[in-house]
């Protein structure tokens, strides 16, 4: 399955530039008094943002919009059970906590508490989401024990039968000890990837034989195989593995239910026919766990392109599954936003002169590039795995025959880029990490138009390039499957990104704006996206090691002619690029090579490739980043509370819908905790 979503964090290009304080040509009317910012703790930081448009949907598709966004919130409670199995005792713990404890709130231990519960709400479970490390509770076991014994007539979740002591002796390894399950995903693929990770795909049964499995379905001639295990969890009952099928019926099936009941709302106001047919073929997917009905949805939904409101739901991405096949549940309702919308139709109504004049082999490259879609879009509400950490661009769907056969939507989320752009104006970062003031004033000037420009390429073009030859699946590459995806992407966006195209097209003003994105490619791939390791660790993130990747390679082939130096000023260190032709060359040297990895599904390849470049950390430029990082007192992780939105009723009949944005964060959590979760 190939991986079509941009995570906010992946966002490579603009990071550095949005914090250096640039700003979007033509924004969204913003409200001065606006807090963009809500909260702060850990490593992360919790936005607001808004949704310019919302108040101009007629009332019907403000109805839409709402039975859509409650259908997106019914899923939370999946993906925190996917994440690890004891995710939800653990985040209904902290809830009966929060809200019920009597004692002493001023404590520094409380103060420490909150700090963890407020990463187990933003992680979806007790395991970074970046890193997929177990984060450790700095509390300890005695003041849990204290925190939930005052809190007494709290509905902690002990069962019929247990006790708070029982539910004390049940947390206690799970949160304290480092051994306990303590890598969400593994990707050292010298061990069982299956039995090495604590997310809940897949209980009693180790990789031989999940792939044994899986190997006796796939038929190899399909020319139109489903996404084998998307929507299942792998197990072993009786002694024989078998699969666990989420349905109305089956595999979260209460939750599944209620999602049901409100895409079956959603239908009854639908736009037109097509998106009425889109909703109910998922409904009959829901009802059935069938994939041939998840692919016959994907083909229809590829083809609603005159809904004015859109939206994401389902088990889609494979980035948490070590074996890249099984979908986290994720969920997104969103609008079009028309005057932006223009800027992806240019992209891919030249979709056919880019994929013809791509530096890949002929063979690897699709004679007929079909049905893609762009459009630059409003989020009206993140659910499941886009919620609070979103992506900023996606493409879907994943399948490879649908993509080639029918297309794929690409879209930019531009609301939740110009969110981050306001949350970051003047913070100091670009200063601190850009080499010399001409190259911070260009990405001053360009860094957040070459930053959509990228984020349009990689998702409408990138993903949607080149073929797999006849046989090759595309789970060839397992767990290296993901990072060589965005990779591929990437490499495709900064190949044409600075081509004379972009500007022949009114794309880029100049290729000035190409340079600002060649910059911050580098300065991020090689040094900055360091900010979110810890000391000691590897890269493991799949964003993260695809750029790490680039950026590596494209510094050591370049060594010869010093396209990429790397400079020492007062102690500090900085890359700058030198050559901007000859590191473009690199670009298309590089994605040649990616594309042929992917195209032959050459797994060798694959490993030595990500392994080689864009894994190992050197641990003295490391300390360095942090440290001067450290200074600026930012966090390097965002994610967003979503706004409220209350309908309006006469008569029985719903007439409008009210949105505000100012539910504050942990306000939000225990709302959702009590009104989408099921005990």
């Amino acid at each position: 399955m190939n991986i079509k979503k941009t995570l906010i964090f992946a966002l490579a290009l603009t990071l550095a530039v949005l914090a250096a304080g640039c700003r979007k040509s033509e924004p969204p009317a913003a409200a001065p008094e606006f807090a963009w910012q809500v909260d702060k703790f850990a490593d992360l930081r919790i936005l607001r943002y808004q949704v310019p448009g919302f108040a101009d949907l007629t009332p019907s598709q403000k109805e839409l919009v709402y039975y859509l966004s409650e259908a997106a919130l019914w899923g939370r409670d999946i993906i925190t059970d996917q994440n690890y199995k004891h995710n939800l005792a653990v985040r209904r713990t902290v809830e009966a906590i929060v809200e019920g404890y009597k004692g002493d709130r001023g404590d520094p231990q409380w103060t420490a508490f909150m700090t963890w519960a407020k990463r187990v709400w933003f992680s979806n479970g007790i395991h970074h989401h970046y890193s997929n490390d177990k984060f450790p509770p700095e509390f300890t076991p005695e003041y849990l024990a204290a925190l939930i014994k005052g809190s007494e007539g709290a509905a902690f979740p002990v069962g019929d039968s247990g006790t708070v002591d029982d539910l004390l002796a049940f947390l206690r390894p799970i949160l304290f000890d480092p051994d306990v399950d303590g890598k969400k995903v593994s990707q050292d693929a010298t061990k069982d990837l299956v039995t090495r990770s604590a997310v809940n795909f897949y209980d009693g049964v180790t990789q031989a034989e999940v792939e044994a499995y899986y190997k006796k379905l796939a038929d190899p001639k399909d020319p139109t195989p489903v996404s084998y295990g998307l929507n299942s969890r792998v197990v072993k009952k009786g002694g024989k593995v078998v699969e666990e099928v989420a349905s109305i019926d089956g595999l979260y099936g209460p939750h599944i239910s209620k999602i049901v009941h409100w895409l079956e709302k959603a239908a009854g106001v639908a736009e037109n026919d097509r998106q009425r047919q889109v909703i109910e073929a998922l409904v009959e997917y829901y009802r059935t766990g069938d994939l041939r009905k998840f692919d016959a949805y994907n083909i229809l939904w590829v083809h609603d392109l005159d809904s004015h409101v859109d939206f994401i739901n389902g088990f889609i991405e494979v980035y948490s599954d070590p074996l890249g096949m099984k979908g986290s549940w994720e969920a997104m309702v969103n609008f079009k936003d028309l005057a932006a919308t223009k800027r992806a139709d240019t992209i891919s109504a030249n979709a056919q002169w880019f994929e013809d004049r791509s530096p890949v082999d002929p063979r690897f490259k699709k004679k007929e590039v079909k049905g893609v879609s762009a459009k630059v879009i409003t989020a009206a509400i993140l659910g499941g795995d886009c919620y609070p950490s979103t992506p900023i661009g996606i493409n879907l769907p994943n399948a490879n025959w649908i993509r080639k056969n029918h297309g794929s939507k690409s879209v930019t989320i531009e609301n939740i880029t110009y969110a981050y752009d306001q949350a970051s104006l003047d913070s100091g970062f670009g200063k601190e990490f850009t080499w010399s003031d001409e190259i911070l004033e260009r990405a001053k000037r360009y860094g957040a138009l070459a930053g959509n420009i990228h984020t349009d390429l990689h998702e409408v073009l990138g993903h949607g390039s080149g073929q797999l030859l006849p046989g090759v699946s595309s789970e060839a590459l397992r767990n290296y499957h993901s990072p060589v995806e965005e990779s591929r992407a990437d490499l495709f966006a900064l190949y044409y990104i600075m081509d004379e195209k972009m500007v022949e097209l009114g794309l880029l003003p100049s290729l000035d704006a190409a340079k600002a994105a060649y910059d911050g490619q580098i300065r991020n791939g090689l040094m900055t996206q360091l900010t979110r390791i810890q000391p000691g660790k590897t890269i493991e993130q799949a964003h993260m090691r695809g750029r790490a990747m680039v950026a590596h390679w494209a510094y050591e082939k370049g060594k010869p002619d010093n396209v990429i130096s790397r400079q020492t000023r007062d102690g500090k260190t900085f890359f700058v690029v030198n050559d901007y032709v000859q590191l473009r060359r690199l670009f298309g040297e590089l994605l040649a090579d990616v594309q042929r990895i992917t195209s032959e599904g050459d797994y060798a390849a694959a490993r030595d490739l990500i392994e080689t470049y864009g894994v190992q950390v050197d641990p003295e430029l490391h300390r360095e980043v942090l440290e001067r990082y450290a200074k600026l007192d930012l966090a390097p992780y965002s994610g967003f509370v979503n706004p409220v939105y209350t309908p309006v009723f006469e008569n029985g009949r719903m007439v409008d819908v009210k949105i505000s944005f100012d539910e504050g964060y942990v306000e939000q959590m225990l709302r959702y905790g009590k009104e989408y979760s099921l005990r």
